[in-house]
């Protein structure tokens, strides 16, 4: 089965899965299709190493191919100017240039092999190019991959969720739902009590998106994970953060009862 085809009936499957459940064969293709996808990536990485193997081998040989040349101009210099000198000497240099000679001719023919392999490397580098582009090709829109994505978040379908948001924000990093998509892999994340990860995903969503209609939310979601990780200190000044950045929300609101229920007031020394 080719990444195209389970592209296709992942995308098909999910289009017709009901709110409450997704089968196991989902998820089993998009773990192909990853596992595809990471095959492709380490195909790049070996064919742009041995690309810089082959192009040094080609300059060193082109080398060789230069200074032999100029060591037959040379001895045929040297060869006229002795023709009348030594029929010995004649002899013995005319064997050098007839060995320079053979060895041009073997570097060329290794270069030309040389090259043979650097466009064959080159025409698997534009395959492999041509695939990538189909795959992205092979996305769902937008509105269908992160509305799916949204549908099993809310079905408590965390690993499917959690695969759709990614591509999501693989495939539309720069649109206005990709804070949303970051935002729900650390509510994901949070869930699951791996605070650490859910803040690394809260932090996208504030520094990328910080007009996004989840900062807010990520900013409080932020606090109360610092504090579930012990930096206590830390965790307060997002939630203060919060009442001064978006004081009438309800974010604000809820921050301000956290904060209550710790024993600190909303504003810090200095306004902090």
């Amino acid at each position: 089965m080719n990444t195209r085809r389970i592209s296709i009936a992942l995308f098909t499957v999910l289009a017709l899965t009901p709110a409450f459940g997704v089968s196991k064969e989902i998820v089993q293709l998009q773990t192909q299709v990853q596992a595809l996808q990471d095959q492709m990536a380490r195909m790049q990485q070996t064919f742009d190493e041995r690309m810089g193997i082959m192009k040094n081998l080609v300059e060193q040989d082109t080398d060789t191919v230069n200074k032999v040349n100029s060591s037959i101009q040379a001895l045929q210099n040297t060869l006229q100017r002795q023709t009348s000198d030594s029929g010995g000497k004649v002899e013995q240099l005319s064997g050098q240039i007839q060995a320079l000679n053979d060895t041009m001719d073997e570097l060329k023919a290794r270069l030309t092999k040389l090259s043979a392999q650097l466009d064959q490397m080159a025409q698997a580098q534009q395959n492999l190019n041509q695939q990538q582009q189909q795959q992205q090709a092979q996305a769902p829109p937008p509105d269908v991959l992160y509305n799916s994505a949204l549908r099993d978040y809310n079905s408590n379908n965390a690993q499917l969720a959690n695969q759709e948001f990614n591509d999501y924000i693989k495939y539309y990093p720069n649109t206005d739902l990709a804070g949303n998509a970051f935002f729900y892999l650390a509510e994901i994340a949070y869930r699951q009590s791996d605070f650490q990860q859910a803040v690394k995903f809260y932090d996208q969503v504030l520094q990328n998106f910080p007009s996004g209609a989840k900062a807010a939310a990520a900013q409080l979601k932020k606090g109360a994970s610092l504090i579930q990780l012990g930096q206590k200190d830390d965790g307060i000044k997002e939630l203060r953060h919060v009442i001064q950045r978006y004081p009438r929300s309800v974010e604000a609101t809820q921050a301000r009862e956290q904060l209550r229920k710790l024993g600190v007031s909303s504003r810090g020394a200095g306004g902090d």
